[in-house]
């Protein structure tokens, strides 16, 4: 099924362009960008869905090239606890030209797992596991002495232009046209998180509207993809094990057409969340967030942002057993084409979506932070869930605008977005729902019975309170009226969360007892990624 032609040639007002007449809006491959960007005239209101020289992000080499100057430069600038926070790729070489520093590295921790990818193939094609050196022999001695030719001349970072980037006349994108490869070889990843045996990664979808400023959308639907056969680093040579490809899985012979191997991101943050928690959850999907925002940060300066493009990513993360995110590859065309009804409803809701997004109705002001399933998570900068300006009082209570994976209802309780605030927590919507019944005269007589100890409030209570109502005095002081209104509205939201919570608890177990019990028969969409 053809999900992007249904949502072009659907959307109102748009009318299908034929042959090669005049157009507004291009959702085009990279042959296409390759061959006519240069040669094309476009008016101010034309959108294509490409940058010119994505393959700095997109193509496996230069986005790890890309990542480790970054990290240098952070390191130089900001220091070395900044710089970690970039450390979410694996250890990788680029192969043949750095074959002497990866067996240098080889050496120093001999019988480790390591995986060797083409720079610019999809869907597992090239790929192999080994151990030994001598296992990439073949491979080296192929490469060795043969010109690289068209695409890969590789050593084309000698055509650069004055910002670092490749000349966009000597490389591109284009897969699978390429007579003599170059790999990288990266560290496997030899304790991946497993469900059911199985390991997985994740599909999720970043829209890129500008680069100058960086201005970035987290699409809250995604997927998870699974192996169809259990886990074991016993035999290397199994892709079956080891790769996530649906293009590969689909050709195993205990392949299910109508199982396929892929979860819903709901489904699985809710896995997650009665196995390890919400706290857990929390962590590990801002760890995400943040391979989202440094990755695009790291190619910030060498993409060329013209304002006729955008880009609508596909990232693939690998989580391990220590709940910790990997970025294995970044794809600038990720599959679209759908082969059963939810995955037909999820690709094309996202390119609905997207296009709500590039606006070429001009129908946005420029302020919203969501648009369908689209959360606006860096604007020049990053973007708080909450209205008005972030974090005015310097209390950590800052909360990323991004919702990757939420159900609906996570979605509207937004539970803890002011957590460690004076020690409220989960009472942040508490506090902040009192303020439309800060006069209810009631709750005066329900106060006066609370214990005089809970009355008692610190300098960063009275800040959270201040904004809550302004007109109120709030000072290390004894309550007057107006405090005893809000202190025993959050006291009793307080005692019925604590119960909701303890049932919610509750419900986790009911719920990890059932995925585990059913998760043979889950229900997965398919795809060709």
């Amino acid at each position: 099924m053809n999900t992007l032609m249904d949502v072009l040639r659907h959307r109102p007002g748009w009318v299908e362009v034929k042959d090669e007449g005049e157009w507004d809006f291009y959702w085009c491959d990279v042959s296409w960008l390759r061959e006519n960007f240069d040669h094309t005239y476009m008016d101010e209101h034309v959108r294509i869905s490409h940058f010119r020289n994505h393959y700095e992000l997109t193509r496996k080499n230069y986005m790890v090239k890309n990542l480790k100057r970054f990290r240098k430069m952070l390191e130089r600038e900001a220091g070395k606890v900044e710089a970690a926070k970039c450390d979410f790729f694996p250890k990788t070489f680029e192969m043949p030209c750095e074959y002497h520093l990866f067996v240098e590295e080889f050496r120093k921790n001999p019988g480790i797992t390591w995986i060797m990818k083409p720079v610019a193939r999809s869907q597992g094609k090239g790929i192999f596991l080994f151990r030994k050196l001598k296992d990439i022999m073949d491979w080296r001695k192929g490469t060795v002495g043969k010109k690289l030719t068209i695409v890969e001349a590789q050593p084309a970072r000698a055509n650069t232009n004055p910002s670092g980037s490749h000349d966009p006349r000597s490389s591109d994108d284009q897969k699978d046209e390429i007579p003599v490869e170059n790999y990288v070889a990266q560290r496997y990843v030899e304790n991946p998180y497993l469900i059911g045996g199985r390991k997985f990664d994740l599909r999720v979808y970043v829209l890129v509207m500008s680069y100058i400023p960086l201005r970035a959308w987290l699409y809250r639907d995604g997927f998870a993809r699974f192996s169809n056969t259990r886990f074991t680093l016993n035999s290397i040579d199994d892709h079956y094990v080891h790769l996530t490809n649906v293009a590969v899985q689909k050709t195993s012979p205990d392949y299910h057409p109508k199982k396929g191997c892929k979860w819903m991101l709901q489904r699985f943050r809710q896995y997650l969340a009665s196995k390890h928690g919400p706290e857990a959850v929390v962590t590990l999907f801002s760890d995400m967030d943040n391979i989202f925002i440094k990755s695009l940060q790291s190619v910030q300066k060498v993409i060329i942002s013209d304002k006729h493009c955008f880009e609508l990513y596909g990232y693939d993360i690998l989580i391990d057993q220590d709940l910790k995110p990997w970025l294995l590859e970044v794809n600038a065309s990720p599959s679209l084409t759908a082969s059963s009804q939810e995955d037909y409803e999820l690709k094309t809701c996202l390119l609905e979506d997207t296009l709500h997004v590039v606006d070429m109705e001009g129908r946005l002001t420029g302020r919203e932070k969501r648009v369908g399933g689209f959360d606006l998570m860096w604007n020049d900068g990053p973007v708080s869930r909450e209205e008005g300006p972030s974090d005015l009082t310097g209390l950590g209570n800052f909360v990323t605008n991004t919702r990757l994976g939420m159900s609906q209802t996570e979605s509207e309780w937004d539970r803890g977005t002011m957590g460690g605030v004076g020690g409220l927590g989960q009472l942040g919507i508490a506090v902040r729902s009192c303020k439309s019944n800060l006069q209810h005269t009631s709750c005066v007589t329900q106060a006066s019975s609370l214990p005089s100890l809970f009355f008692i409030h610190n300098i960063q209570m009275s800040s959270v309170l201040q904004a809550v109502c302004p007109t109120a005095t709030w000072g290390p002081h004894e309550p007057n009226a107006q405090h005893k209104i809000v202190y025993s509205k959050i006291f009793m939201r307080f005692f019925c969360e604590r119960e909701r919570e303890r049932e919610r608890e509750r419900e986790r177990e009911r719920e990890r007892e059932r995925v585990f019990s059913q998760l043979s028969s889950v229900n997965f969409v398919d795809d060709n990624v």
